[in-house]
């Protein structure tokens, strides 16, 4: 029986793990979390029966009490809560699905305790890759990829010289506005950014596929995870997703993975490394599928792509303002205060303003997530 945690249990990724859960009887949950959806956890709980749960927000956590009242669960809340169910003592890995910023501390932490992370927070690499690589070598601890792009990636490299590879292809769909005018783009709506061709997903990463910041940001992750510059990770956009990424040998060889989108199959090879287990569901057919195109992408248009490559290549602190930015940004759009394109104008006008710290300590890139929040307010 092989233990497990999921961060961020109620989400995309949260919900999808829970199915691979009932699909495997080796499979145990024994921690989960989330920020606020007592309905969601209540139901979690009473089928999954785990142990201790962490509901972030204090006055939901009460409810939840309430609720699951009859169940023997300890509920916990807050960052500590947080760190409590992440770290629980029983979980041997620990599925790290929360959205956004709030993952760095409690990744942080899991290494430390020992704990394999499969990690889908990409927004803790990209803010804090220089701590959590260094911290995962130090404590023996893998970091399995469960981003589609980048589980791609390493199973293409598995077996492989990891010197040997000359760059690395990521892959993107180019979103729902691939083919869009960018004049056109000016009038999106929240409604047309969240119809994303190919993957089902939660609101911020749809909204982060629309404006191809989130392939921005995979390119960061890929420089920590994969050990390359950012110069050596090539975006090129495959509308049709069947290809999840690539990597470009020395000699020339190209190894890629391919496949039907679905997050089941990176989330499953992650907890199951190195094995591969049977994952039910329609398998690609090549048969049928007619054509696999390819695109160079656009970089004025997507203009997040451009100011995720620079701030990659300045480092230090420039990629936590590029994350800060994008998520203050990002929500702001879904609750209608400013318009698509606003997203970018945002994310760049903060890394205008920044002063980059070379190694930036966890408080330190946790003070600028602070800072991006405030000159936004007083700006927009």
């Amino acid at each position: 029986m092989k233990n497990i945690s999921i961060l961020g249990s109620t989400g995309s990724v949260g919900t999808q793990t829970l199915e691979i859960v009932r699909a495997n009887n080796d499979l145990k949950v024994v921690a989960i979390a989330a920020k606020k959806n007592i309905k969601k956890l209540e139901e979690q709980i009473r089928e999954f029966d785990p142990e201790i749960v962490c509901v972030y927000d204090e006055d939901a956590a009460e409810q939840l009490k309430i609720s699951v009242a009859d169940k023997n669960v300890k509920i916990v809340t807050g960052m500590d809560g947080l760190i409590e169910a992440a770290t629980y003592d029983k979980a041997k890995l620990v599925v790290t699905a929360f959205v956004g910023m709030i993952g760095i501390i409690p990744t942080l932490e899991c290494i430390k305790a020992g704990k394999d992370i499969a990690l889908a927070n990409k927004e803790t690499l990209v803010t804090a890759g220089h701590l959590v690589m260094d911290l995962a070598k130090k404590h023996n601890v893998k970091i399995l990829p469960v981003d589609s792009e980048h589980s791609a990636i390493f199973q293409s490299i598995n077996g492989e010289n990891h010197k040997e590879i000359d760059k690395i292809i990521l892959t993107a769909s180019g979103g729902p506005f691939r083919t869009w005018e960018k004049s056109k783009m000016k009038n999106v709506t929240i409604e047309d950014a969240l119809k994303h061709p190919n993957w089902k997903m939660g609101p911020k990463i749809t909204i982060d596929s629309a404006t191809m910041v989130n392939k921005g940001l995979e390119v960061l992750e890929a420089k920590w995870l994969f050990d390359v510059d950012v110069d050596d990770v090539q975006i090129v956009i495959q509308p049709q997703s069947i290809i999840h990424s690539m990597v470009q040998f020395n000699d020339g060889a190209v190894m890629a993975q391919l496949g039907l989108p679905d997050m089941k199959l990176p989330i499953q090879y992650a907890i199951y490394y190195p094995e591969r287990r049977y994952l039910a569901g329609e398998k690609a057919d090549f048969g049928k599928i007619a054509q696999i195109t390819f695109e160079d992408p656009d970089f004025e248009k997507f203009k997040g792509l451009s100011l995720a490559y620079r701030a990659g290549k300045i480092g230090g602190s420039m990629p936590t303002v590029l994350n800060a930015a994008n998520e203050k940004a990002v929500a702001m759009f879904l609750n209608r205060q400013i318009s698509f394109l606003e997203i970018t104008e945002i994310i760049e006008y903060c890394m205008s303003y920044h002063q980059t710290i070379h190694n930036p300590t966890v408080q330190q890139i946790l003070d600028i997530e602070q800072w991006v929040d405030e000159i936004v307010d007083k700006r927009w």
